[in-house]
């Protein structure tokens, strides 16, 4: 996962895997799955929460849900990457510091290799958002960005948000991993909607794990209902995602999570 500063790379946790009734699993050193891949299936996202971080396909219109560059901060066990890039043909982008991280997706979960369409850079997160990444360069923005404890986002300031909303093209939609469970849900929630002002800022329903998917639209607002359920149709039949199901779990933010008028 995106951690911290690159000088300090050698203390990052070694990417291990495991292997279990036909899936395999990345883990960082403790029994934390960070991410997962059927064997017989690799295109297809097995962990339920990162089938929902895609959710931002529902806020994207239907014409251009495929189109423009998505960008992963945090590898995990490449799902996310090989769906924008294998099936949706995204230009794409991953963001991961830890170079085991890397190594074993490459080796063990089919990381497509780099090409016009696809980079993979070995970089923190912060200094990607902060300085390399062009501002309004980014159409799609998953957020992931967990160490080997997996006890909180590592990456978590308003700072840090407003970056992410600075590299976003107008219209431009991002998906962030929280604990949704966490003491430090309503905290995040509260930056990202700050981050985010003027735009649309939701979340959806805990998975059984507690992961919560926030998405926050920048400078747009929520389609109409009849509009996302079209969206969520068409994201079925097309990619196989249980987007209708989404649909029924987006929830507005609480007032007690939303930052002051």
């Amino acid at each position: 996962m995106t951690t911290r500063k690159k000088e300090t790379a050698p203390e990052l946790a070694p990417a291990t895997i495991s292997e279990h009734d036909g899936v395999r699993y990345l883990h960082l050193g403790t029994p934390w799955v960070q991410g997962a891949m059927r064997l017989k299936k690799p295109a297809q996202i097995e962990l339920e929460y990162v089938q929902r971080m895609m959710a931002w396909m529902l806020l994207r219109p239907t014409e251009e849900v495929a189109r423009g560059h998505a960008v992963q901060l945090g590898l995990g066990a490449g799902a996310i990457t090989r769906f924008t890039h294998g099936v949706m043909k995204m230009k794409t982008t991953v963001v991961e510091l830890n170079p085991t991280v890397i190594g074993v997706n490459r080796a063990f979960f089919r990381l497509p290799a780099q090409g016009l369409r696809l980079r993979v850079l070995e970089m923190d997160a912060q200094h990607w958002v902060d300085e390399v990444a062009e501002p309004g360069s980014v159409d799609v923005l998953c957020v992931d960005v967990y160490d080997h404890e997996a006890a909180g986002p590592v990456l978590d300031s308003e700072a840090f948000y407003r970056g992410c909303a600075r590299v976003l093209a107008e219209g431009g939609v991002m998906s962030v991993n929280l604990f949704g469970r966490h003491a430090s849900f309503a905290r995040s929630a509260r930056r990202i909607a700050a981050a985010f002002s003027g735009g649309v800022v939701v979340a959806m329903q805990p998975t059984r794990e507690g992961n919560t998917i926030v998405l926050a639209l920048k400078r747009s607002s929520l389609p109409e209902r009849d509009e996302l359920a079209a969206r969520a149709q068409q994201i079925d039949t097309r990619f196989g995602l249980p987007a209708r199901k989404w649909l029924r779990m987006i929830r507005p933010l609480p007032d007690s999570v939303l930052p002051p008028a």
